[in-house]
């Protein structure tokens, strides 16, 4: 396959690209970030796709990395302790195994990109290799695709009017309370209001 030196720039870069944003992954105290920097690892991960004219897979690997991390992202806004995923946090734990371990894995499968002996069978001109994986993929699960994205779409779509203005418990400017744990109980997770234990103790806090 002939190919200009474009070709191989655009290529160093997205690498590089790919590279760092997956290492941004470990490194922001977001998880909310580190799903945006993992996604753009993907999309630099299929733009090397598209130009090894692997088309369907990169053009898939956008899609599908698309949707997975702004679902991620939208459900750790709605359901994580953390408000809205953004306060620091810490995103690596065993640093030191997780870093063997990924020294390891970058060394073997670079060694084989880099040694291994990759088969040469160019396809014929007329041949549509999108077309015929497409249809080998898709032609008798067409309906369980669909299905599926349909799914997706309803889950979106919930996550976000269930973490809209009007929030899990009521509206959000009323000052809304989750139920307590018990019948007629306390709102659950609530800090206890050292006022008020104030003007019940008659000025005095009670410490235990």
């Amino acid at each position: 396959m002939s190919h200009g030196i474009g070709v191989d720039i655009s290529f160093f870069l997205l690498a590089a690209l790919a590279v760092y944003t997956g290492w941004r992954v470990f490194c922001t105290d977001s998880m909310v970030r580190a799903s945006f920097f993992l996604l753009l690892s993907f999309i630099a991960v299929g733009a090397i796709m598209i130009l090894l004219t692997a088309e369907y897979l990169g053009v898939a690997m956008f899609f599908m990395m698309a949707v997975e991390m702004m679902v991620m992202a939208l459900f750790m806004v709605m359901f994580m302790m953390n408000p809205a995923g953004l306060n620091p946090m810490k995103m690596v734990h065993q640093e030191r195994a997780a870093i063997v371990a990924g020294v390891i894995a970058f060394t073997v499968l670079s060694a084989v990109a880099v040694f291994s002996g990759f088969p040469d069978a160019p396809l014929p001109a007329k041949h549509a290799p999108v077309v015929s994986l497409g249809l080998e993929m898709l032609g008798d699960s067409m309906l369980i695709f669909e299905s599926a994205a349909i799914v997706l779409l309803a889950t979106m779509i919930g996550v976000v009017v269930l973490s809209s203005h009007r929030g899990r418990y009521g509206a959000a400017d009323v000052g809304s309370m989750p139920p307590g744990l018990a019948p007629d109980g306390e709102p659950a997770g609530q800090p206890q209001n050292e006022d008020e234990d104030d003007d019940e103790g008659g000025g005095h806090a009670h410490h235990h």
